[in-house]
């Protein structure tokens, strides 16, 4: 897959904020140009929070994150970059003066994609001198989590664009979609304007609150959709007949004068207050970055859901990110041997996110193995044992671990495990990792784990090959040099 080497984001609110995690976080530098006197901490604010989701999102090993720069001038921050994001506010002139100065600016075969909601690439273009690689590159909010573009071309935008651009977004985890035809508004936004002006007559008519509205979408058809859209649910919803049937049986009811599409509502400063005075009320008190990390905690469970479904395959965007982190798996693998590996192996650094804690702020339990699973996942990585290696047919399998629990770790605290292997033959792994706190260096738990080489495939233990064997080794002679760890070899309720 064609990947983007550096991306420039003109325009650092909410939606070019969302664009700017989404490169960083998947290894992309970004250069940005942003006016606004804060737009640093803007863009900081909506990294943090991508930060937070991508801890819980996955455990696939990211890349490292992009560099981040802020210049001084459009030209500086578009200069050589192979795609530029342009996420000004929504007005034509604006978007269109700014576009024409970036594609002045620009490198010649650098893609430019406008994240507008509505407005028509072939306006956007208009004053170009290469419009040819112009597009609308139509994100959702929050763009670091949710992976949809609409990809709508122009009149004078190429196939060759439409096509790199679609290629360039799969190994940031987002998925393009190709609109045939440029629409006012393309076609995620002409549903939710649907939606959204029937819900404005239903507050308009006191038919029902804010907050039942929501809590008709999000407790029904709200949950079918996340899974399934809009088609395949209703043709699960005609039987075994499927779609043909749905709409024989419910096709005439379109006919019924039940909606108000055709109408506008009168947005009033009546109405703009009944709904912002609701709105209040449901929100309790919460605030915008509150709700924002509510969303994404919510976004990221669902996402994970979707990845195990249709039997562990994945289903819809639960695909899409099994496939992402199947690529991060893959390139995650390839490590060279550390410099020095006569001392314990500093292979996972992190923090305990929100998903991680309980009730009182502390790291659950289980979440403990994960990161020692994480630190043994590195070592294998490290040997030659990645993705590849598995698909193909063999394995290290964990058949034992002893974790001991030696401190707390807190919410939003910097952990880093590292790894002593303390022998190793042609079938066995003996390690023993050290989780610390590293702040302060403070041990915060410990595991010892023995691993198997197997061949997954006759579902039976096999010797190593002789290259993963070799590098294995390698760290086990160095390793014997160093003392025996605290707490190796003892058994459940062993005093110290």
């Amino acid at each position: 897959m064609t990947k983007i080497s550096k991306a420039a984001c003109i325009g650092g609110g909410v939606i070019g904020g969302g664009w700017i995690a989404r490169f960083l976080l998947a290894g992309t530098d970004v250069d940005v140009f942003d006016p606004h006197p804060e737009a640093a901490r803007i863009v900081g604010e909506v990294i943090a929070n991508a930060e937070k989701a991508y801890a819980m999102l996955t455990g696939a090993p990211l890349p490292p994150r992009g560099r981040l720069r802020f210049c001084q001038t459009l030209a500086e921050a578009v200069d050589d970059a192979d795609w530029i994001q342009e996420s000004v506010p929504e007005r034509l002139d604006l978007k269109r003066r700014v576009l024409t100065e970036i594609d002045a600016a620009a490198r010649s075969d650098a893609l430019i994609g406008s994240s507008t909601s509505g407005l028509l690439p072939t306006d956007l273009q208009r004053d170009m001198a290469h419009p040819e690689r112009l597009f609308v590159a139509h994100p959702y909010n929050p763009v670091y989590l949710l992976p949809l573009v609409e990809i709508v071309g122009g009149d004078k935008t190429s196939m060759a664009t439409i096509q790199a651009a679609m290629e360039r977004l799969a190994p940031i985890g987002m998925k393009g979609v190709h609109i045939a035809k440029e629409i006012e508004a393309f076609v995620g936004d002409r549903l939710l304007e649907a939606l959204w002006r029937e819900a404005l007559w239903l507050i308009h008519d006191d038919i029902c609150t804010v907050e039942t509205l929501d809590d008709v979408i999000r407790y029904s058809f709200g949950l079918r959709w996340a899974q399934m859209g809009l088609f395949q649910t209703y043709r699960i919803a005609g039987g075994e007949a499927g779609m043909r049937h749905f709409l024989a049986q419910f096709g005439p009811c379109l006919a019924w004068p039940w909606t108000k599409l055709t109408d506008v509502v009168d947005l009033d400063d009546a109405l703009i207050e009944k709904i912002g005075r609701q709105s209040d009320e449901q929100a309790a008190g919460l605030s915008i970055r509150e709700l924002e990390r509510i969303r994404d905690e919510n976004l990221v469970g669902i996402l994970q859901a979707l990845k195990g479904g249709d039997g562990g395959k994945g289903w819809g965007a639960g695909k899409l990110l099994k496939d992402f982190e199947q690529s991060l798996w893959a390139n995650g693998g390839g490590e060279t041997m550390p410099v020095d590996p006569s001392k314990p192996l500093r292979l996972v650094e992190t923090k305990v996110s929100p998903a991680w804690v309980d009730y009182n702020g502390h790291m659950t339990e289980h979440r403990y193995l994960q990161v020692f699973g994480d630190t043994s996942d590195a070592l294998l990585r490290l040997v030659g044992v990645d993705l590849a290696y598995v698909e193909a047919g063999h394995s290290y399998y964990t058949v034992e671990s002893h974790i001991r629990h030696l401190g707390e770790a807190k919410l939003g605290q910097a952990i880093h495990s590292a790894c002593q292997i303390l022998s190793a033959d042609e079938k066995r792994l003996h390690v023993f990792h050290t989780l610390h706190d590293t702040a302060t260096g403070e041990v915060i738990a410990t595991a010892e784990q023995m691993l198997l080489h197997v061949d997954s495939k006759a579902g039976k233990t096999v010797a190593a090959p002789a290259a993963v064997l070799g590098r294995v080794k390698a760290i086990a002679a160095a390793h014997a040099e160093l003392a025996l760890p605290e707490g190796a070899g003892r058994y459940v309720g062993q005093r110290r």
